[in-house]
């Protein structure tokens, strides 16, 4: 049979319409992420404008500000938003529901008892070490809630995201009892309530690994999506089901651990984002990576705009905003159709 002249094309070389307009949305998606960036750097009570900084007539203090914190803020904000959302997406391929992400299965509340242990048992670890130690909490809170998954008989698609609610509840009321015994509430609440406040130059480089882990899940993609298959059908094709998840485990639990070390806790970033791409793009992972990590990066910029201007001068920690608007996209995504089995 001739080879159609879809196919032809494809192999001489033209992109399909359908591939242009997805390049061209994802193109018009970074543009706006890089329009929001450049806000995100003359937000604040400092004196920090755009005709200063072109005409170079910013004084030492602006300077200052321009290069010690806003300009580490956006960084900090970009790497931590895409780096969740796709630990979010990975989350529900692993799971293989939509209802799942980091904040709702555990992986963020077992970081930071992860952090708490560290803090009581050696307070003076560096920052790296406590990155680590957050890390394997946060792997074994997760595999445990894997665990319970493969033992409960879950008849409906609802219990699982039950289940890692209850699950986070046990782990945070366990965190938050020790750390109401060794006085340590206030550092569990920093680590609880997401806020880029705080982010300075020398204060957000460790959100660089949560980008490579992001980059070694672009490279996985095909893995993961066929894993997301099943067990059966990803052993049919020749994988290594167990491997996959591992790896899988391995990305959430650093990205997660990452960014609670560096802003705290972000709830919600992992789940609607990932959702919102994939009603428009289907289940492709290696073709969501990229939109899911613009578009986290896009809502992340947006929240903690809103969070710094609507209060102006003063602040809304962006875990306010996000919990805020995130529980109003889970509501609707619940809510806009009947959940089926």
């Amino acid at each position: 049979m001739a080879p159609s002249a879809g196919a032809a094309n494809w192999r001489g070389g033209r992109v399909p319409a359908r591939g242009r307009t997805g390049m061209k949305g994802l193109l018009l998606a970074v543009l706006v992420g890089l329009v929001l960036a450049a806000c995100s750097l003359f937000i604040g009570v400092a004196n920090v404008t755009p005709a200063g900084l072109l005409s170079g007539n910013l004084d030492e203090n602006a300077l200052l500000v321009l290069k010690t914190s806003r300009i580490p803020r956006t960084l900090a904000l970009v790497l931590a938003g895409s780096s969740m959302a796709i630990a979010g997406l990975i989350m529900q391929m692993m799971v293989r529901n939509r209802f799942v992400e980091p904040s709702t299965a555990g992986t963020m509340e077992s970081a930071s008892m992860g952090l708490l242990v560290v803090t009581l048992l050696a307070p003076g670890m560096p920052v790296m070490g406590k990155m680590l130690v957050a890390t394997v909490f946060a792997i074994v809170g997760t595999a445990v809630f894997l665990r319970i998954l493969r033992m409960a008989p879950l008849h409906d698609v609802l219990l699982v995201p039950l289940i890692g609610i209850m699950l986070s509840g046990v782990i945070g009321a366990i965190t938050t009892f020790f750390a109401y015994r060794f006085d340590l509430l206030p550092t569990l609440l920093a680590w609880t309530m997401g806020d880029f406040s705080g982010v300075l130059s020398g204060r957000y480089e460790l959100l660089w690994v949560g980008f490579v882990m992001a980059a070694v899940a672009y490279l996985a993609a095909d893995r993961f999506t066929v894993a997301g298959m099943g067990q059966d059908f990803t052993t049919n094709l020749g994988l290594n089901y167990r491997h996959v998840i591992r790896l899988g485990l391995v990305i959430v639990s650093m990205v997660s651990a990452v960014v609670v070390v560096t802003v705290g806790m972000i709830p919600f970033l992992g789940l609607i984002v990932p959702n919102i791409i994939s009603l428009l793009f289907g289940d492709n992972m290696r073709r969501c990576v990229p939109w899911v990590a613009v578009m986290g990066a896009v809502f992340v910029l947006g929240c903690d705009i809103v969070g710094r201007v609507v209060r102006m001068p003063y602040e809304i920690p962006i875990a306010t905003v996000v919990g805020v608007v995130g529980s109003a996209v889970f509501l609707y995504l619940l809510l806009r159709q009947p959940v089926r089995n």
